[in-house]
């Protein structure tokens, strides 16, 4: 909780100090390493402390699985766009993948409870598959929509993604989503494993 707490601080005090902004017609590298870095960091930590490892795959996997749920709010990104803040390019298909994820969360998490193997069904896996898949579409999409950009006034870009309150989302929901799937489809593998022993 206190690394989560520290991140989304470090996160806040960043933005509000305009650390993501970058230059229209260039690829957003500041949001690059937001997204980055806390993934490396994580991947880092499972790979070399096994107690790190362990605590992953003791976190309760209905309430990791629950939390996509919140990813409903790709609505906002619809929202946005049809309020001409965001390009379409952009926000239609990560806002309709996050709403496809986040619908289904609960019920995978509820299938969970009902079927303790459900974990290592292979639906919980493409679910998760696809949750991550969406997020790295929504990634490339920004990139290259900011890429595109002219800087020219009026022009609708992924601009308001590197400020504050929605650098919040790339800055840090993203990568803690990743994580939560990368926990699932670990504690799936398990299920899975344990199963067939």
């Amino acid at each position: 909780v206190l690394a989560l707490a520290s991140w989304f601080s470090l996160v806040m005090l960043l933005g509000a100090s305009a650390a993501f902004v970058g230059r229209p017609g260039r690829p957003p590298v500041a949001i690059a390493i937001g997204v980055g870095t806390p993934l490396l960091l994580f991947f880092a930590w499972l790979r070399f402390s096994p107690a790190f490892r362990a605590f992953v795959l003791s976190l309760d996997l209905r309430l990791i699985t629950a939390m996509q749920a919140w990813r409903w709010a790709g609505l906002g990104f619809l929202s946005l766009y049809a309020h001409d803040v965001l390009p379409a390019m952009f926000a239609l298909p990560a806002g309709l993948g996050d709403m496809a994820v986040g619908f289904a969360a609960p019920w995978r998490s509820l299938a969970r409870l009902h079927r303790p193997d459900f974990a290592a069904s292979r639906a919980f896996v493409r679910w998760n598959v696809f949750g991550m898949f969406d997020l790295a579409v929504a990634i490339a999409l920004g990139s290259l929509s900011a890429s595109m950009s002219t800087g020219v006034p009026g022009e609708i870009t992924t601009a308001p993604m590197a400020t504050l309150p929605l650098l919040v989302i790339p800055a840090f929901l993203v990568p803690l989503f990743l994580m939560l799937h990368t926990a699932a489809l670990m504690q799936s593998r398990l299920v899975a494993r344990n199963r067939a022993a």
